[in-house]
């Protein structure tokens, strides 16, 4: 049986304060049984960003806030009701975009929900749940540069994007011209981009709407296409152990029921305005892999 949303975010909000344990990154603590029966023990170690506002960001009081933040607690909250098990304490790790297939591997988080677009890549190393949302690429620029329009106008221009995502490699590979800046976070590219030492910076229309509206006046975002089309289709799933078929079903079925109780409307109205860019996801199906 599923919580309401006022329940559960009674609940997150409860752990955010003083349930949850941020675990360093050199810090390699993990059950390492699997996510059901770290969830079924009381103690599940879980990946996200830690600078991505809206989505994954560690606030100043230490607690963890976003969308993603919030799927992955109603996750394993849900598993853990539908089994009758008590809601585990969660500890949270910081997940980097290029980390993340080996911190899974590795049995350092038992399950991450960062971002974490699903590719055929993604998918020979680490299983899928979800997708729970859709979004699609864009550009962020500063507020007062007018030269940057449309996917075309980067030819030419300094380009960022963060290390391990595929974003700005996607772009490079449809314009020769554009150069490109690789940094470890979204967070260094809006700074670079703040500084005027890029022109631009790539990702899911999702992130770049988190940074614009924590800087508000700084920068906007720009939709990007390609004959009519969006550039890309990014659909956000939660990362596990490779093979762990049980527990990607257990997944599924909890992200389903945060469809159809509304608590991921509830989710992305709290933590991304009005959810420009973001259409829920049908998990379990993958069929976009083999398109």
């Amino acid at each position: 049986m599923s919580r309401t949303p006022i329940r559960l975010l009674s609940t997150i909000a409860a752990v955010g304060l003083a349930g949850v344990t941020l675990v360093a990154c050199g810090d390699d603590s993990s059950g390492g049984d699997g996510l059901l029966a770290n969830i079924e023990a009381g103690e599940v170690t879980l990946g996200t960003k830690y600078d991505q506002p809206g989505l994954g960001l560690r606030n100043p009081d230490g607690s963890l806030s976003g969308l993603d933040v919030d799927v992955a607690t109603y996750v394993v909250n849900h598993i853990a009701e539908a089994n009758g098990w008590e809601d585990p304490a969660i500890s949270w790790r910081e997940t980097p975009s290029a980390q993340r297939e080996t911190l899974i591997q590795n049995g350092e988080v038992d399950m991450i929900a960062a971002t974490y677009s699903i590719n055929e890549g993604r998918a020979e190393s680490v299983n899928f749940g979800g997708p729970y949302l859709l979004t699609h690429q864009a550009l962020l620029v500063r507020e007062d540069d007018t030269t940057i329009e449309t996917l075309e106008d980067l030819d030419g221009k300094l380009l960022c994007s963060v290390t391990g995502s595929t974003p700005a490699q996607t772009v490079k590979d449809v314009l020769d011209g554009v150069q490109l800046q690789e940094y470890d976070t979204y967070s260094s590219c809006t700074e670079a981009l703040r500084q005027g030492n890029i022109d631009a910076m790539t990702t899911d229309a999702t992130i770049l709407n988190g940074y614009a509206a924590q800087s508000q006046g700084e920068f906007r975002v720009v939709a990007m296409e390609q004959d009519g089309q969006p550039f890309t289709d990014e659909h956000y799933g939660v990362g596990l152990t490779k093979g762990d078929e049980e527990a990607t079903e257990a997944v599924n079925d909890a992200l389903t029921a945060m469809h159809d109780d509304g608590s991921f409307d509830q989710f992305v109205s709290d933590n991304l305005d009005a959810g420009d860019g973001v259409t829920p996801g049908t998990p379990g199906d993958l069929s976009f892999l083999d398109q």
